[in-house]
C-alpha cells in the first residue's frame, strides 16, 4: 500500500476547552474504552446520542451526560457517528446491519453528508469495505484507531492514527481533539490507519513477549529482574511501552487491560496482511501458535484498547 501523504501531528498538550454543540454525535460501542471516550465528548460539550442494546444500561449514560438510545434510528439526524467496537464483524453490523439477523445498521438511514468515525482496530479489508458502502449512501468514512486503555482513555491521553478525505479528517478533527494528546494524519485512505495500527499492536504483543521470557530467564538465575529493566529503560529501549509494562512484569502485576481474544484477533489480522504482501512475521506467528496462546504466560499484560 503506497502512501504519498505527509504524516501531519497534531498535538494536544491540553484538552481541548468546552465547545457549543455543532450538531450530535452518535456514539455505538460502549464497552471500558468506548464509555470513557464518550464521556469525555458530553464533557467538552458534545450532544452524545449513545446507542446500548440492552435497556438496563440506559440510566448509567444518562447519567454522564448522553442521550441514550436503544433505536438505532436515533443516529440517523446525526452528524458524525463514532464506532469503538471489537471486530470487524462488529462494525459492519453497526454500520450496514446483518440480513436475517434483526441487526440493523446505522448507514440507511445516516443523513448524506454525514461521516462515520471509525475508531476500531480493524483488518484494512473490512475498511475498504466501509469507505466503499458509505460512499454509496453518501457518506464519509474515516479510520481513527487508537493506542491507549480504558485509564489513557478517561484521561484524553490517546494517541490516534487518523486518515480520510481531507475535508471530512478536518471535520472530525475538533472531536478527536478531545479524546486524545496526538494525533497523527497519515494519508487519504482509511485503510492505512488502520494498517499502522495493527503493526503498532504486533509491535506490543512481541515487546511483551521478549520482556516475559528475559525476565523469566533472570529469576531461573537468581537474578533481579528489576536492575535488568532499570538498565535496559535508561539506555537503549526507553520507551513508554518497555517502561510501563516492564515494570508491571517485574512486579507480577499481570491485571489484564485487554481481552486476550480480542489481542488474537490482532495477530491474526496483522499476518494476513502479511501473507497478502509477502513480507512474513515470524515474531508475530509465535503469538498465535496453540501453545503459546493456552500455556500460562509471564509476560500476559495489558495491550492496548481495540
Amino acid at each position: 500500500m503506497t502512501n504519498k501523504s505527509r504524516v501531519f501531528v497534531t498535538d494536544h498538550e491540553a484538552p481541548t476547552p468546552a465547545m457549543p454543540a455543532q450538531g450530535k454525535t452518535g456514539f455505538v460501542g460502549l464497552g471500558c474504552m468506548g464509555m470513557a471516550m464518550a464521556a469525555n465528548l458530553s464533557a467538552s460539550g458534545r450532544q452524545v446520542v449513545a446507542y446500548v442494546r440492552h435497556q438496563d444500561r440506559m440510566n448509567k449514560l444518562a447519567e454522564l451526560g448522553h442521550e441514550p438510545t436503544t433505536d438505532i434510528t436515533d443516529l440517523f439526524d446525526c452528524e458524525i457517528v463514532v464506532s469503538m467496537l471489537p471486530d470487524d464483524d462488529a462494525v459492519l453490523d453497526a454500520a450496514f446491519g446483518r440480513a436475517g439477523s434483526g441487526i440493523e445498521g446505522f448507514a440507511v438511514g445516516l443523513r448524506r453528508g454525514a461521516i462515520h468515525l471509525s475508531m476500531s482496530t480493524i483488518g484494512t479489508g473490512a475498511a475498504s469495505h466501509l469507505v466503499k458502502e458509505h460512499a454509496r449512501h453518501g457518506q464519509g468514512y474515516v479510520a481513527a484507531p487508537v493506542f491507549g486503555n480504558p485509564d489513557v482513555a478517561k484521561a484524553r491521553q490517546l494517541f490516534i492514527v487518523v486518515a480520510g478525505v481531507p475535508a471530512d479528517v478536518e471535520r472530525c478533527r475538533p472531536l478527536i481533539g478531545n479524546l486524545g494528546q496526538q494525533s497523527f494524519i497519515v494519508g487519504v485512505d482509511p485503510a492505512q490507519a488502520n494498517l499502522l495500527k495493527l503493526l503498532g499492536n504486533m509491535m506490543m504483543a512481541t515487546t511483551l513477549e521478549m520482556f516475559g521470557e528475559t525476565v523469566a530467564l533472570l529469576q531461573k538465575r537468581g537474578l533481579d529482574p528489576k536492575l535488568f529493566v532499570d538498565v535496559l529503560t535508561n539506555t537503549m529501549f526507553g520507551g513508554s511501552a518497555h517502561r510501563i509494562y516492564g515494570n508491571r512484569i517485574v512486579a507480577q502485576s499481570y491485571a489484564p487491560g485487554f481481552a486476550l481474544p480480542l489481542a488474537l484477533k490482532d495477530v491474526r489480522l496483522a499476518l494476513a496482511e502479511a501473507e497478502n504482501a509477502r513480507a512474513p512475521m515470524p515474531s508475530v506467528s509465535i503469538e498465535r501458535s496453540p501453545y503459546h496462546r493456552n500455556r500460562p504466560r509471564l509476560c500476559r499484560s495489558r495491550l492496548d484498547s481495540p
